[in-house]
């Protein structure tokens, strides 16, 4: 296609109006989708933050700088089970003859 002047570009032999209605419904398009994900990012991003801060409370270090031993053996975390279910099956049985 050869057009002899800009007009004639920019009327895309008279159907110019939807050529480019549609390039600028696109554009905004485009446009909104990245300003909706970058909104979505700060979001997130502050959501995992704060996040982030309520757990570093909750397992920070002490003071007295000594670690916190918060992980169980296989045989510790065994034995608790037994206990709780040793101590179910009284609970269970004392509820029965009552």
């Amino acid at each position: 296609m050869n057009w002899s002047s800009w007009s004639e570009f920019f009327s895309m032999g008279g159907y110019g109006v939807y050529v480019w209605g549609s390039y600028f419904v696109t554009f905004v398009c485009i446009i909104g989708e990245i300003l909706l994900i970058s909104k979505r990012r700060r979001t997130l991003i502050n959501k995992y933050g704060q996040i982030y801060e309520s757990n570093k409370e909750t397992y920070s270090v002490p003071e007295d700088g000594s670690k916190l031993d918060n992980t169980k053996t296989n045989e510790q975390e065994i034995s608790d089970t037994r206990t709780n279910k040793n101590s179910n099956k009284e609970e269970i049985s004392n509820e029965t003859t009552s």
